[in-house]
This record gives structure tokens, C-alpha cells and sequence, in this order.
């Protein structure tokens, strides 16, 4: 044994035994035990931990069994608070249609908990992809005033570090009447949304889009307003996006595509987003081979300057010196 294994040695011999070493315990769903007695004897807080519990572990035979054992716990009538707690222990057996017949067991009058009574039945419904039933409670909530939605913000999901993820109620509402089969309706809902900059440009991007069957003339309209939205707020990526529909609207439609494509194009030599411009060459009418050969070579990784994917909402020092979107 040579000098060379000295170090290693001295490193095993400070290093703690094995058995020593603590070990994170393994997480268990609840006894069967425990279950059966939660199940015949708890309340609606215990019944609710044990959903979740369940949910956690995938045990759907139990999730069943407690969601029996709510639409019984607590029989109507039941004051607000009680019902409440009663459908989001339903929420949190995955039981959406179950919570709103149990909302329905109280009808909250104007105030806080009419508030929270319509969002509990919004999140059912959402969660049970009954578009209309949630329609019918956003709109309610904004009262006959869509602008309210418009800084609602809604908890829709969780990120990858457990922290909540919102959206506009404003945009939510669209959304289901969109599903619902009522783009007309949809229309309406973002026109009604008053906050500026990048997200009216995306809003009038999705107006456009939803119009141009309708109205295509409005629809081009519209696309010109949010290009002019996205470019005050030097949102370049976002008028990436914007032009790229122009263009595919303009090509459904037997429109002038020369515009938008030209436009598209010059704002693409501006950013170096040699993706959108080797796009941009794959679908010329006048396809120059050995253009498209330079450009797949020239092209960067997605994630270096250049890459399409390094684009987005830029702040002032990153923007082009001049407008790239105005018509030369």
C-alpha cells in the first residue's frame, strides 16, 4: 500500500459507521385500523385528511368509501361554515360533482361568503369540466361588471416548487365559454379586460384569431392594435408570436402574405432569430436552397443568443433602437 492511499484511509475512518447513518422514513398511507375508525366515527376534518391521505396514495376503494361518508355526515341544513368545510372535503376526494350538490344545500346571500361560496363552485366546476356551471359562477361573481374578473386572479394549479399558479378570472371565463362552444361569447369576455400592455396584446392576438372567420377585416384590425401594444412594451417574442399568426391568416384566407412575412422577417434579422428566419426561407415561394444550407448551419443552440427560445418580454436595453415593426 503506497502514500497515495493514506488520504482515503483517514477519510473511512472518520467517516460514521453505516448503521449510524439516519435513514428518512418511508411515508405509509393510514392504517387499515385507522381508516375504518375515521371512516365510521370522524368528523368532517378528519374525513377531509383522510381524502387526502388517500388521494396522496392512490387508494381509489377508499376514496370511495369517504366520499359515501360525506354526503351523510353532515345533513342539510347545515349552517355556512359546515358546508363549506363538507364540499372542500369533497374537493379533496376528487368528488367535484358531489361538492356542488352539497353547495347546493346553502345559498349565500350578497357579501364574503356569496364570494366564497361562487368561487368553491367554480373550482368544482372547472375541476369537473362542466363549462356552463362555471360560466354561471364567474359571471356571477362579476356581478354584471366583467372588468371585476380582470384582476381576479384564480389559483389553477401548483408549480414545480409547490407554489400556487394564478390566472385572470377575466381570461379563465373565456376560456370556458370557448370550451363551451361559444366563441362570440369569448370575444366579448376580453374585450372587457382593461389591463394594458403585454396582456391586452395577447388578448387582441386571441380576438383576432377567435374573429377571423367572422370578421376577417376586424380580426387584421385587431392584430395591428396588439403588434402596436406589444411593440410599446418592446415584448418582442410576443410579436414574434403576433406576426406568425398574421401570417397563417393571411395564407388561410388567400390574403397578402408579403407583410407580415417581410415584417416577420425583418424583426427576426433585429433579434438574430435565425430559427424564425430559417422558417421563414423553408416557406418562401422562392426557395433558395443554399439560403436555408447557411442558415441550418449558422443556426445556434435553442438556448444561446440567437436561439428562438432566448426570446421574450424584453426590457428597453435589450429592444431594437427603432420600432423593427414599423412599415418602411
Amino acid at each position: 500500500m503506497g502514500l497515495s492511499s493514506l488520504p482515503l484511509l483517514f477519510l473511512l475512518a472518520a467517516a460514521p459507521p453505516l448503521e449510524s447513518v439516519p435513514v428518512p422514513p418511508v411515508a405509509l398511507p393510514m392504517t387499515l385500523e385507522v381508516f375504518e375508525a375515521v371512516l365510521e366515527e370522524g368528523g368532517i376534518n378528519e374525513l377531509s385528511e383522510a381524502c387526502a391521505d388517500s388521494d396522496r396514495f392512490g387508494l381509489q376503494e377508499r376514496l370511495r368509501l369517504l366520499r359515501n361518508r360525506l354526503m351523510v355526515v353532515a345533513p342539510a341544513p347545515q349552517p355556512f361554515a359546515v358546508v363549506m368545510a363538507n364540499a372542500r372535503a369533497l374537493m379533496a376526494c376528487r368528488a367535484p360533482d358531489s361538492t356542488q350538490i352539497v353547495l347546493s344545500r346553502f345559498g349565500p346571500g350578497p357579501g364574503l361568503q356569496r364570494r366564497e361560496w361562487l368561487l368553491l363552485s367554480w373550482q368544482a366546476a372547472s375541476a369537473a369540466l362542466d363549462q356552463d356551471r362555471a360560466v354561471l359562477a364567474l359571471r356571477r361573481l362579476a356581478d354584471g361588471d366583467l372588468t371585476r374578473l380582470d384582476t381576479e386572479q384564480l389559483i389553477v394549479g401548483q408549480s414545480d416548487d409547490g407554489l400556487p399558479l394564478t390566472r385572470s378570472a377575466l381570461d379563465l371565463l373565456a376560456n370556458h365559454e370557448l370550451a363551451a362552444g361559444r366563441p362570440e361569447e369569448a370575444v366579448t369576455v376580453l374585450l372587457a379586460g382593461r389591463t394594458p400592455g403585454v396582456v391586452a396584446s395577447r388578448r387582441l392576438g386571441q380576438v383576432a384569431e377567435l374573429l377571423a372567420p367572422l370578421d376577417p377585416e376586424r380580426g387584421d384590425l385587431l392584430l395591428e392594435a396588439a403588434l402596436d401594444q406589444a411593440a410599446a412594451e418592446q415584448a418582442w417574442g410576443l410579436a414574434e408570436d403576433l406576426l406568425r399568426l398574421q401570417l397563417r391568416l393571411a395564407l388561410q384566407q388567400g390574403g397578402d402574405a408579403d407583410r407580415p412575412r417581410e415584417r416577420l422577417r425583418r424583426l427576426a434579422r433585429r433579434l438574430d432569430d435565425r430559427l424564425t428566419l430559417l422558417e421563414l426561407e423553408q416557406m418562401s415561394p422562392d426557395l433558395d436552397p443554399q439560403r436555408v444550407q447557411d442558415l441550418e448551419d449558422q443556426l445556434r443552440s435553442p438556448r444561446a443568443a440567437g436561439g428562438h427560445a432566448s426570446l421574450g418580454e424584453s426590457d428597453a436595453s435589450e429592444a431594437p433602437a427603432s420600432n423593427p415593426l414599423a412599415t418602411p
